[in-house]
């Protein structure tokens, strides 16, 4: 879709015939933020608000780059010391990709600390497997759909191990701590996307689904079943269908919750004291899963011209 003239105001029902955004698209992410706040998924989704780095998150990429080029490395050579000899490297690449990240740390200190609080993560890692008895299948794997009804499921699985059998294990990274029994749902969300867009392309469904969380050394497992996925795809084109009812009444409330402490738009949410933007005079056409599917792409390119000798 191409980016279209809307000059309407917020939450005025669109005049006859008048071109809306057409949200066909989900991530993982994206259907999160609708869940979590429709207010937030307009501003992520629609406006496409910039939002500012953060240490934490900045530490999530960097943690996830070091840990996909480990498995660039020779099994035999995949150790706590090579993966921590990564790191400077990796944030080399990130700072020159994004000079923006730079600005989070005052001086060199302040980055040293940081990226010592990166070193433990990895530690966490290696405390829950050891790398050099694996040989994952796909890395960073974009993997998409599209159902009927035209939604399109679109992602990237951080790590698919498959047996020689053709069972499929999903692996996905967390930086943070693990959640507590009653948020076990909502963080497995995501890897029944991943599964179901799985299910749907390859025919198979994945036996294991695996959140390692690094922050405190654990794992959360989960063996879909059909039904489980089935379940997962009617919420999605359920969702998709409350997100389309929302564009076309340009009605995306706040709901508010604890994590609106880490919101970037506070000034732009009334539950926050701000006020709502208006309706983008020139809505962009959604973002193209072919980008993210060529920066995969490219980082496994580079990966290749950094083993040739």
């Amino acid at each position: 879709m191409t980016a279209v003239d809307v000059p309407v105001d917020v939450h005025q029902p669109a005049p006859a015939g008048a071109p809306l955004p057409v949200v066909a698209s989900l991530s993982p992410s994206r259907a999160s933020d609708f869940m979590t706040c429709p207010l937030l998924f307009r501003y992520r989704s629609i406006d496409r608000l910039p939002q500012a780095p953060s240490s934490a998150a900045t530490r999530g990429t960097l943690v996830h780059a070091v840990l996909e080029r480990l498995f660039d490395l020779p099994a035999g050579e995949r150790t706590p010391d090579a993966a921590a000899a990564l790191l400077a490297p990796e944030w080399d690449r990130l700072a020159e990709a994004e000079p923006e990240v730079t600005g989070l740390f005052a001086d060199e200190a302040e980055l040293a600390a940081w990226l010592t609080s990166a070193r433990a993560l990895l530690d966490g890692y290696f405390a829950l497997e050891d790398p050099r008895r694996l040989d994952p299948a796909e890395r960073e794997a974009y993997v998409e759909v599209l159902l009927p009804g035209g939604l399109q499921l679109r992602g990237i699985v951080d790590r698919l191990d498959q047996a020689p059998s053709g069972q499929l294990r999903v692996v996905d990274y967390k930086t943070g701590r693990s959640p507590g029994e009653a948020f076990e749902g909502k963080a497995l969300f995501q890897m029944k996307f991943y599964a179901l867009v799985l299910w749907r392309t390859r025919g198979v469904i994945p036996t294991r689904l695996q959140l390692m969380y690094l922050g405190d050394q654990q794992v959360l497992a989960y063996a879909p079943e059909e039904s489980d996925l089935l379940a997962t795809e009617r919420k999605l084109l359920a969702l998709w269908e409350a997100i389309e009812r929302a564009v076309q009444a340009r009605d995306f409330r706040p709901r508010p919750s604890k994590l609106c402490d880490w919101c970037d738009h506070h000034a732009h949410c009334p539950e926050q004291g701000g006020v709502v933007l208006p309706w983008p005079s020139v809505v962009p056409g959604p973002e193209l899963p072919e980008a993210r599917h060529a920066e995969a792409a490219a980082r496994k390119a580079l990966a290749e011209e950094v083993r040739e000798p």
